[in-house]
């Protein structure tokens, strides 16, 4: 990916992000603000925002762009750089299958194969569960998978908040979200 295709991406999802907060704060004033900020509304947006396209380049940066948008508009502040920071956690997914298999879930967790963590910012991130399961899978199969997880994390988000639990096929192909607060 070229520098500017990779610029072209954040800023595009920024500037869809801030389009949309504007929306938002057009039709819902300040207690939008409070519910999209405070309460993640923007970080469960991105989810299915739209432009697909635009918004899956870099989550992150539009969530910015929507947080700074439903304030008003008036703290506009585009990245100058990518948001969106995807961390591989290996040691969740042992920890999960550790508490699966003690649990009586070790069916469900052995579908389990990798745990990123997907850092929408500095504070706000998903976590991203690959599993062996493919859009054929039976969707209670990968339902299930998400909430033995959700079952299993602790809700403690250390420095951050977790907002959602994302479960991807092998190649990443959104499967499930699952809200994680």
């Amino acid at each position: 990916m070229s520098h500017t295709t990779v610029e072209n991406a954040y800023t595009a999802a920024y500037e869809a992000g801030w389009r949309e907060g504007i929306r938002i704060f057009e039709d819902g004033g300040k207690g939008a603000a409070v519910r999209e900020v405070v309460w993640g509304g923007c970080v469960r947006r991105s989810l299915t925002a739209r432009p697909r396209d635009a918004v899956d380049q870099d989550r992150g940066a539009w969530v910015l762009g929507c947080e700074q948008g439903v304030g008003g508009g008036s703290d506009r502040h585009p990245p100058t750089g990518p948001v969106t920071r995807r961390a591989p956690a290996p040691d969740l997914l042992r920890r999960f299958r550790s508490w699966a298999a003690a649990h009586g879930e070790q069916q469900p967790a052995r579908h389990a194969g990798r745990v990123v963590l997907v850092h929408l910012g500095t504070r706000d991130y998903d976590v991203e569960l690959a599993g062996t399961y493919t859009a054929k899978s039976a969707r209670a199969d990968v339902r299930r998978l998400a909430d033995t997880f959700a079952t299993w994390w602790d809700g403690d988000d250390g420095d951050g908040t977790a907002w959602n639990l994302i479960v991807t096929d092998p190649t990443g192909q959104r499967l499930f979200t699952r809200a994680l607060g």
